[in-house]
């Protein structure tokens, strides 16, 4: 089995007998450090390689499961004559006693394309013309929108809420309209929860695989 140790060093020169390498990246004899520093490297390495270990079995054991389903919802399918193709949308499976379940979501990851600087060109134009009439909020409320994160990405929900304003003005639905062209579905995200509930009268509990969460 391949350790936490060497996968950090596949791109690196290998470290000779006898050697650790250091946070600089120079070699140092194992004579010159401290043994309580080899001993909590050891361990570090170890349970690193087991949480590697580990995540690939997660991995495995989400793909084997969505597998399942998925042939479980094609063969529900096939007693109406009808071929889904796969688990789509949100989906739950449960138990005859209601007990247990499992509940599969599919997200989708959106962004925006260079539309989206067009409906920003059109909403400015707009602000500007109203500007007499209206205070400075609507104008706070747009720069809000289209402000950027850490990562230098825009909100989606911020921006869609921009389309939820009820303004009757051709520039704005242009502008509106542009907004909803740029979105595009960069990708998908499917997630699967599995519940359980103790007693009748209990709440389903999940059954968390976060080590966070544990």
């Amino acid at each position: 089995m391949e350790t936490a140790a060497d996968t950090s060093n596949k791109n690196q020169i290998a470290i000779p007998e006898g050697y650790l390498r250091n946070g600089l990246g120079h070699l140092v004899p194992k004579e010159l450090i401290k043994e309580i520093d080899i001993t909590r490297d050891e361990l570090v390495r170890e349970i690193i390689a087991r949480a590697e270990k580990t995540k690939q079995d997660m991995e495995s054991f989400k793909k084997s499961a969505l597998a399942d389903l998925t042939a479980f919802v094609e063969l529900s399918s096939e007693k109406y004559g009808v071929k889904i193709g796969g688990t789509k949308g949100n989906i739950t499976f449960t138990t005859f006693d209601g007990d247990l379940k499992i509940q599969i979501s599919v997200s989708s990851h959106l962004v925006f394309d260079e539309r989206l600087q067009v409906a920003k060109e059109l909403i400015d134009k707009c602000i500007h013309r109203w500007t007499e009439k209206t205070g400075a909020e609507i104008r706070a409320l747009v720069e809000h929108a289209f402000q950027t994160d850490k990562e230098g990405e825009i909100s989606v929900g911020r921006v869609l809420g921009l389309t939820k304003l009820n303004i009757d003005d051709p520039d704005w639905q242009q502008a509106m309209k542009a907004l909803n062209d740029s979105m595009q579905v960069a990708g998908t995200n499917t997630y699967m929860r599995m519940y359980k509930r103790n007693g009748r009268e209990g709440k389903h509990e999940p059954i968390t695989m976060d080590m966070a969460a544990i």
